[in-house]
This record gives C-alpha cells, structure tokens and sequence, in this order.
C-alpha cells in the first residue's frame, strides 16, 4: 500500500502482491486500511518515500495504533510492526552536492498543512541563529509559493547572502536536477514538493562542483590550503 507515485517506483520488485494505490492526503485512509488487513492477519507492506521515519508513514502508523489502543508486539499478541530504514531526501541530495551536511543540521518543511506557519518561523529563525545547516523540505507548490520567499528572508536575518545553497530535486530518480547557487539568488531556480534545499551554514564552502561543510578537522589538524588546488 503506499501514495501512487511511490508504488510506481517499486513496481520492478513486485511479483505477485496485491498493490493498493491511492492519491495524496489520503494517508490516514492508507493507514486505517493497513491496519485493519494486518489485524485480520495479512502482511501488509506500507510505503513510504525515503525513511519512512522522517516524514514518512511510521509516526502516524504509530499515533493510530494509540488512539485506537492496538496492543503492540509478539508479548501482548498484538501487531509485529518492522521498519525497514530508507535513505531520506536530505541525505541522498547530500550526496549529489558532495558533503554539505558533515556538520551539525536540521530539517524543516515549508509545508504549513500539518505545522501551523508561526512554529515554522520560529524554527527557521532558532536553527539559522544556532548556525545549522538547513534542509528545507517542501519548498514549494502549485498553490504554495510564498513560503519559500519568507524562508529566505528570515535566514538572510543571521546568514550572509553568500551562503552556499544546493537545490535537488528528485535525487536519484528520473528528471534529477542539482543546482549550486548562494542564498542571495536561491529563488531564481525552479523548486516542487520533490526539492530540498539545503543552506550552508556560517563556514560551508563550494569547491569545484561540490558543497562542503568543514566537520573542523582544519582546525584541529592545521590542514593547510594547497596552492595547486
């Protein structure tokens, strides 16, 4: 079971499995229908994109079980519920733009559906202030497209417009597109809900094609700059 556009991406690993399909903003529905079948003693595979534990379907598979009071775990002969890790969006557009996130970071969506737009900001505004990298996930949509906007200016409060920025989108899939680019001009790029931006922090870099954020081992080890590089 899982969001159309997932299933598809799965579809050469299928044999012979039943496959439920539904659209967007049906995630509750896909749930209470995984639960039901895996109650009446199905296995039931539900997917998600990425890590199905960071913004995935694990949290609200997990907040249903609680509000419905489903016993968990082969000693209350209940759901045996197996999450498999995935590699989330962030980590796969890291590693498109070369090493931006060996630093301390955070994520955020724009997204205001489920987290209302105020505690958004403040997390926008708390993670440039402690100098995070920031990964932006769900930057923007058809009927989104200020968030963005507003992003940017609230990190431009603590960050210089020079900051490296790397925009992905798709990564790894069909139709991939990777841009470098700084935060004065990151909104000259096209974004979709398949983008993640990731903003430097106070001492990332771009060599070459690559972003880097320094873990501080020049530092620590007195690496000095080649002057053939």
């Amino acid at each position: 079971m899982g969001y159309r556009t997932y299933v598809d991406l799965i579809r050469p690993l299928l044999t012979d499995q039943e496959v439920v399909a539904t659209g967007m903003r049906q995630e509750l529905d896909r749930v209470e229908l995984a639960l039901n079948r895996a109650w009446a003693g199905e296995t039931v595979s539900l997917v998600s994109s990425g890590d199905a534990g960071i913004y995935g379907m694990a949290g609200l598979v997990l907040e249903v079980c609680r509000a419905r009071g489903i016993p968990l775990g082969p000693e209350s002969e209940g759901l045996h519920i197996t999450f498999i890790p995935g590699v989330p969006a962030f980590a796969a557009a890291g590693s498109l733009l070369g090493a931006p996130l060996m630093h301390d970071f955070a994520a955020i969506s724009l997204s205001d559906l489920l987290t209302p737009w105020d505690i958004i900001e403040k997390r926008l505004r708390l993670a440039a202030e402690a100098d995070f990298v920031i990964n932006l996930y769900n930057p923007k949509s058809k009927k989104r497209d200020w968030q963005i906007g507003r992003a940017r200016e609230i990190l431009l409060e603590n960050r210089q417009g020079s900051t490296p920025v790397g925009i992905v989108s798709r990564a790894t899939r069909e139709q991939q597109e990777v841009t470098i680019t700084d935060l004065n001009r990151m909104l000259d790029y096209p974004m979709d809900m398949q983008t993640v931006v990731i903003v430097g922090n106070s001492r990332s870099f771009f060599l070459g094609p690559y972003m880097v954020t320094p873990r501080g081992y020049s530092d620590k080890y007195d690496l000095e700059e080649s002057e053939d590089c």
